[in-house]
């Protein structure tokens, strides 16, 4: 048998075939091997951003429950295991070669893409644990994604903005309708807050299927202050969840998966509200708002909107005089981003991301200094969180953003470096 990473070099080498939007290509894929998916109970999530922390919250109120459940997101942070999870916890090393080794040769005979291998591997995963539940994220867009294979129980939306707009479309009434083609006839779906535009898109799908939305902000709510957030709805109160995460949208992110679990309750899962409240406490999902040792924040948002919220993060916690460090990907709109970042930052350490495109260290070092903020560019992640740390007084903080492959890198640094420290003492 293969090793781990002769496997994932083939794995990551389907990267070449590019992006093919269909459904055709994972539909012979699975039914070579049994169609796991028809053997599921499904929750499937679709939107622009926070839908790995809905993901995960919803798998940690499964896992609180004693309910065994299978998560499949993407990208992954440190491993690629990351992306397959059996009750929260990533599968070895070993079960993905095996995974890896029997999809293979039915993969090349069909051209696979890597997103379509991987979401095969997940479903066969998943059907072999015998899991209960299984929750999945899409990759891009929705009405031509790989995951929507699937015929789910429920839908979920998590907010939808401008992104990937060279495959979705240039407009958020286009991008919102390839996000709303995960709707299935006789699938109720519930969605995050929207824009008005969005909202509307939504709705008039739904219409058409004559399926129940459930919206954020008429059908169930959620507020919090400081460490704490109610969330309720139209038959469930939480009061005064302890909040793992930090920043408003997270709390919103949560509130979705309490409201889909909740809906699920009322009809097909026996689950208690403690249950429910007990896995949103103790949801992690590193990356996304995350605090490091001293005064190190991470947050991989990679567009626009993202940006935004993080921006409205930064001014609720009176965050100024920030060293901010930035890499971007060349297909997302990194002067959008690097726009709602700036107002916080007192020094700027433009990098490359570890990815096959990004954006020129140049083209982003130029914006900055013509805003008239101090900014250097560095070929090496590593040598500009250096730079950073070594220019910030003890009181700035140091914020890591654009790109959640850049995070990943220099979140691994800093916590090589933190345990290195522990060591020695």
């Amino acid at each position: 048998m293969a090793s781990y990473q002769d496997s994932l070099a083939y794995l990551y080498s389907l990267q070449f075939f590019g992006i093919k939007l269909g459904l055709e290509n994972i539909r012979k894929l699975l039914s070579r091997v049994g169609n796991p998916q028809q053997h599921l109970r499904i929750i499937h999530i679709a939107g622009t951003n926070g839908k790995g922390s809905t993901a995960a919250a919803l798998a940690g109120i499964f896992k609180a429950a004693g309910i065994s459940a299978g998560l499949y997101t993407s990208p992954h942070l440190h491993s690629f295991t990351e992306r397959i999870r059996i009750n929260t916890r990533q599968i070895s090393e070993s079960d993905a070669v095996e995974l890896i080794e029997e999809l293979r040769p039915h993969a090349e005979a069909l051209r696979a893409t890597f997103f379509e291998f991987t979401t095969a591997m997940a479903l066969l995963c998943f059907q072999r644990c015998g899991v209960q539940w299984a929750i999945l994220e899409t990759g891009m867009g929705g009405r031509l994604d790989a995951t929507n294979i699937v015929t789910p129980e429920l839908c979920l939306l998590t907010p939808i903005a401008l992104d990937h707009t060279a495959y979705l479309g240039t407009g958020l009434t286009e991008i919102a309708a390839e996000k709303a083609g995960i709707f299935k006839t006789g699938v109720s779906v519930i969605s995050s807050y929207q824009e008005a535009v969005v909202m509307s898109v939504l709705q008039q799908r739904a219409a058409d299927l004559q399926i129940s939305l459930l919206e954020f902000g008429r059908d169930y709510h959620c507020h919090g202050e400081n460490d704490f957030f109610t969330v309720s709805g139209g038959s469930f109160l939480l009061d005064d969840v302890k909040f793992s995460q930090v920043g408003e949208y997270q709390q919103q992110n949560f509130a979705l998966a309490a409201a889909a679990m909740d809906y699920l309750s009322q009809s097909s899962l026996e689950i208690k509200a403690t249950e429910i409240q007990n896995g949103l406490e103790k949801t992690c999902w590193p990356g996304r708002l995350e605090w490091l040792p001293n005064k190190i924040l991470l947050d991989g948002a990679h567009n626009p909107a993202g940006a935004k919220k993080l921006a409205v993060y930064l001014q609720q916690q009176k965050i100024n005089n920030v060293h901010l460090v930035v890499g971007c990907k060349a297909d997302k709109q990194a002067t959008g981003l690097i726009s709602e970042l700036l107002p916080f930052a007192c020094r700027v350490y433009v990098t490359q991301p570890p990815v096959d495109a990004a954006v020129p260290i140049e083209e982003i070092v130029q914006q900055v200094r013509e805003a008239g903020v101090a900014v250097e560019g560095y070929s090496d992640p590593l040598a500009a969180i250096q730079a950073a740390l070594e220019n910030r007084s003890s009181e700035d903080v140091i914020l890591v953003a654009g790109s959640l492959f850049l995070v990943a890198e220099i979140r691994a640094f800093i916590l090589r470096e933190v345990n290195s420290l522990v060591i020695t003492r």
